[in-house]
């Protein structure tokens, strides 16, 4: 068997057209577009490069961008109280707090500030608990990504199919499951705890694998057929291409889970350009939902 790839890269570029598409009747029905707020606290070169790709991804979708940028020594306080500035701005429908944040300030606290209907990211433990509890609210922007990829690939109903999510964080691993839950999956969160976890995947129709951990996944632990969906992004040295080289790579053995698997998605090119995606889905979401007005189709 010889797997599909899953391109995300091409899913995300038509997510991106319909949320684009639906500004402009928006506009007409409010006299606004929806506006996205990014802070971003000190100069990590990372986040600088996610920061700068949001707001371009924002302004090409016809949405209103700002951006705050903040010295890496500014009191939590500070923080805060530009979240609650924000909060109260009428102009912005979705806040956005770039992590991780300088040790001196706790992202939980800041996090807890924003406005839940404001809380594009998905982390805010309102939108936690609607999820959790099947109420309409924000989702974790790369959770929600990896189960657009699913539902276009097995429909929106999952009964009868078994899945294992590898990971357990509140960022990926957690919502990741209560997705899979509501749409009728069977669910096993495993994590590095879990005792023979091979066999444990060996036994799931969907696989998802949010660890961190370069190739960890490997193709003899996958069912055949399965359909694997691979969100780790981790940097290897690739003494191949030159010395200092290296290479990005998921947390599953992408070659051989291609000869066992249904389907994968490759890294990159994946689950990484859905984030942006439905980051601008979630804004648009948010916008209508503060307007009063139905969330657009096909979103």
């Amino acid at each position: 068997m010889t797997a599909e790839r899953i391109d995300g890269k091409v899913f995300a570029e038509g997510l991106r057209g319909r949320v684009s598409s639906a500004v402009a009747p928006f506009l007409a029905a409010t006299g606004r577009r929806p506006g996205l707020a990014v802070v971003l606290v000190g100069e990590d070169p990372a986040s600088q490069v996610y920061v700068g790709s949001k707001h371009k991804a924002t302004v090409e979708a016809g949405m209103m961008s700002f951006e705050h940028r903040l010295p890496a020594d500014t009191p939590e306080a500070d923080l805060i109280a530009l979240v609650e500035r924000l909060n109260a701005d009428e102009t912005v429908d979705g806040i956005l707090v770039q992590l991780p944040l300088p040790k001196h300030m706790r992202e939980s606290a800041v996090i807890e500030a924003i406005d839940p209907d404001k809380d594009v990211d998905g982390f805010h433990i309102v939108n936690a608990g609607r999820l959790a509890t099947g109420l309409p609210g924000l989702v974790p922007c790369t959770p929600l990504g990896c189960m657009m990829l699913l539902e276009d690939r097995l429909g929106r109903d999952l009964s009868g199919k078994s899945a294992v999510v590898i990971g357990r964080s509140n960022i990926v691993g957690k919502p990741m499951a209560q997705l899979l839950l509501a749409a009728n999956a069977t669910v096993t969160i495993a994590h590095s705890r879990t005792a023979d976890l091979p066999a444990v995947v060996r036994g799931a129709d969907i696989v998802v694998a949010a660890v961190g951990r370069p190739e960890m996944v490997r193709g003899d632990w996958l069912k055949p057929g399965a359909v694997v969906i691979d969100v780790g992004i981790n940097r290897i040295a690739a003494p191949e291409r030159g010395e200092g080289k290296t290479r990005l790579v998921g947390d599953v053995a992408y070659t051989e889970a291609l000869e066992t698997a249904n389907a994968v998605t490759p890294v990159p090119g994946g689950v990484g350009p859905m984030t942006i995606a439905v980051l601008l889905r979630n804004t648009l979401v948010a916008a209508h939902r503060r307007a009063g007005l139905p969330a657009p189709e096909g979103l």
